[in-house]
């Protein structure tokens, strides 16, 4: 039995992400297969196809975010029973593909308020924003919380969880649909970070005293966070895509941490946690998945051009692998 899955025979542009037949992966022993309905793409992905994200094994399948039904279970698979709504947050044999095989501990139920395209949504950005949030910065009933970047996947998952628990929250954005979708989402003021003064307007609202920076782009505005944080203040870096250059001495005198994330870098106990903590919210729908463009599967190079140009994108962008 074979299926449809895009792959890369070699690190590239968009333009090595190619659709091919292979065959469906069996689950090992603690593992499920799953027909996939959705895909999530995700930064991440690109960084790989890129060649800029450690080794990879060629020809590969990328994504981690699916979502779809149980087909078969793996020896000792007990959680789960085919025909089971489940979503990923990671995979073994790669999410852009009709079928995947995932672990356990990676697998979870979908909730039925869902559909699969916002099942394809949760992992990545979810478990990003509240590992940033409560795991690296290790924030506060009383913190006030800025997103820097707010109308993306994790920056609208962060604005959501972080109204969800009674955080204070801002955000920015570049467009007045961005704008008005953070604002939707639970932010209690907005900032356009295509107006030069945004720094200054932000400074004005918050007093100088932002807690805690989600930052989504720390090459640009590493150094505008440093600015803006209050005394002891924690910027964590969800993502960067090259170099800038800063001067430490600005840490000094308000005693800021600047503090990395790197989603899989977890342990199993932090992971349950995690995990625990999202579908709790989800289930009680305090949490919801946007989800900004589906594409079929032989678009992928233009959900990872639209993905990294941030053209129009607001959520999440997901492959329909049905079609």
């Amino acid at each position: 039995m074979t299926m449809k899955a895009v792959r890369i025979s070699k690190f590239g542009g968009p333009e090595e992400l190619k659709v091919e037949s292979i065959p469906i992966p069996k689950p090992g022993k603690g593992q499920v297969l799953i027909k996939v309905y959705f895909s999530g793409v995700n930064p991440v992905d690109t960084y790989i196809r890129a060649g800029g994200f450690g080794p990879v094994t060629f020809p590969k399948v990328l994504g981690m975010d699916t979502a779809g039904t149980v087909e078969e279970v793996g020896e000792g698979v007990t959680e789960f029973k085919k025909g089971d709504r489940v979503y990923t947050t990671g995979t073994v044999t790669g999410g852009y593909a009709q079928f995947t095989v995932a672990d356990v501990k990676k697998t979870s139920l979908l909730d039925k308020s869902l559909t699969f395209a916002q099942g394809a949504g949760v992992g990545v950005p979810y478990y990003t924003a509240w590992k940033a949030i409560y795991m690296r910065a290790q924030t506060k009933p009383k913190d006030l919380v800025l997103v820097h970047g707010a109308s993306g996947a994790v920056g609208l998952a962060a604005v959501q969880i972080a109204k969800a628990n009674g955080l204070r929250v801002i955000g920015t954005a570049g467009t007045k649909e961005g704008l008005d979708l953070v604002q939707k989402q639970g932010a209690e003021a907005v900032f356009n970070h295509k107006e030069a003064d945004y720094i200054d307007k932000i400074k004005k609202y918050t007093e100088g005293k932002v807690d805690v920076i989600l930052e989504m782009l720390a090459n640009v505005n590493l150094n505008k966070d440093l600015d803006l944080l209050g005394h002891r203040g924690r910027v964590v870096v969800v993502g960067s895509r090259g170099e800038i250059t800063t001067n430490p001495a600005l840490t000094m005198g308000k005693e800021i941490s600047i503090l990395g994330m790197a989603l899989m870098s977890i342990s199993d106990d932090e992971w349950l946690e995690l995990k625990s903590a999202v579908n709790a919210l989800l289930q009680k729908g305090h949490i919801k998945p946007i989800i900004a463009k589906e594409y079929k599967l032989e678009d992928a190079g233009q959900a990872h051009k639209d993905i990294i140009s941030n053209s129009g994108t607001l959520g999440k962008l997901v492959l329909d692998t049905s079609k």
